[in-house]
């Protein structure tokens, strides 16, 4: 009997899902993607996409995207890291809590008004609490009187949907005053609001060449 209970208790742990488990493991930040989502080149000289756990940050076209990205930027790009590894997401990328030259960029980004605590999946609770101070300050994106959150814009609510309507109006006509054209050097823009809008807008990757969300550093400074 105490031989069956004990491959009945082994089967469980091998049938329990993988990202039960946490592991850790090191790298090198190469590649920012947005404000919750990064590239690191591993030991085995493998690049692995990263989603931050526990937060969400606003998506590109919403307001305090470009800043978000950059603030992971800052927090993180080229540095060593050490990846608190939580598994896969629905879409395979890896799920973690990151620790840039010993930041915890999860919770700085929260800190910084640069990303929600994502309450639905969240286990840390300090991370909520780091929401309500930065709400309170004003810090970031909490500027605006009722920012918002990322899983709403996606997911298609009515407010939702009217805010990425607004962008678009804002960055592709007159009232910007840019419009995807023949450009594509820096030396041929003229702010870094144009060069934003090239790289974001009209796909013009080569405007970033070291990967780290901002281009044209001598106009971004």
């Amino acid at each position: 009997m105490k031989i069956k209970v004990k491959k009945l208790v082994l089967a469980l742990a091998l049938l329990a899902p993988f990202s039960a488990f946490s592991t850790e493991w090191t790298g090198t930040v190469v590649g920012i993607l947005d404000g919750d989502t990064l590239t690191v080149l591993n030991a085995d000289k493998r690049q692995v996409k990263i989603r931050m756990a526990g937060i969400d940050a606003p998506e590109s076209k919403q307001a305090f995207g470009t800043q978000s990205k950059k603030s992971l930027s800052n927090i993180c790009f080229k540095k060593s890291v050490i990846i608190d590894d939580h598994g896969t997401d629905r879409y395979k990328r890896t799920l973690g809590r990151i620790t840039c030259d010993g930041i915890d960029a999860n919770a700085e980004q929260v800190k910084r008004g640069m990303a929600w605590a994502y309450k639905q999946y969240l286990t840390d609770q300090t991370i909520a609490g780091l929401e309500e101070t930065a709400k309170a300050s004003k810090t970031g994106l909490w500027v605006d009187e009722n920012p918002i959150p990322p899983w709403e814009f996606r997911h298609g609510s009515k407010t939702a949907k009217a805010a990425k309507k607004l962008p678009v109006k804002k960055v592709s006509a007159s009232s910007a005053g840019f419009e995807c054209g023949s450009k594509s050097r820096c030396g041929d823009m003229s702010s870094c609001a144009e060069a934003t809008f090239y790289l974001n807008e009209c796909g013009k990757s080569r405007l970033d060449r070291d990967n780290d969300g901002v281009p044209c550093e001598s106009l971004c400074k």
